[in-house]
């Protein structure tokens, strides 16, 4: 698959994830990644090489196919269209954050249905920043723990989730995160999820 950090534009650096969760294996597991323009550069392309680093294979999904360009000007190609993909197909998401990214991507309906399927089955989901918004479109909340952006807290509440200010939360496989400066923490816990969650899938 095309990588986001195949272009001319300078990449993230290279996640920590990779030397601390270097025992964690996601060898044959599959990972969607869930983007339109307007993302945050680093929250796809850090947990984008964490993913390939442990031996994962990464999909960028996208409402329109072609190439989509960050909020900083990275540039990525699309694999996969929201409209032709199945949730079954995949082992788990990522939804960076920006904020024109979250809110375009909560208004493609074809998109939504996709994280509402994929949390329906189980799967792990890693989120950041902004990337929350489209779980209150899908009504996956209930119950939930979670992190984002600050802006997002009321938004997150009122659709049924208790939300907290930390680096990084972990609620059963819902991992979460508030801002880039989290990265590195967020990249660790979402290899580990992860690989969890395929073993889990394959027991």
């Amino acid at each position: 698959m095309s990588s986001p950090t195949s272009d001319t534009t300078p990449a993230a650096e290279p996640s920590a994830a990779a030397d601390a969760t270097s025992n964690t294996s996601l060898d044959g597991v599959t990972v969607a990644f869930l983007s339109t323009d307007g993302f945050e550069d680093s929250e796809l392309t850090s947990p984008w090489e964490a993913v390939v680093a442990h031996g994962g294979t990464a999909v960028l999904i996208a409402p329109d196919d072609g190439e989509i360009t960050g909020k900083k000007g990275h540039v990525a190609s699309v694999n996969r269209t929201s409209h032709d993909v199945d949730a079954a197909e995949f082992d788990a998401l990522v939804l960076p954050g920006g904020v024109v990214n979250a809110d375009d991507l909560r208004t493609d309906q074809a998109s939504v249905a996709f994280v509402r399927d994929l949390v329906a089955q189980h799967k792990p989901v890693a989120v950041i920043c902004h990337g929350a918004w489209i779980l209150t479109d899908a009504d996956v909340l209930t119950g939930r723990r979670i992190t984002s952006f600050p802006s997002l807290r009321t938004d997150l509440t009122n659709a049924g989730a208790t939300w907290v200010d930390e680096e990084v939360v972990d609620d059963d496989g819902l991992i979460s995160s508030r801002t880039p400066d989290d990265l590195p923490a967020f990249d660790e816990a979402l290899v580990a999820a992860f690989a969890r969650g395929a073993v889990a899938h394959r027991a």
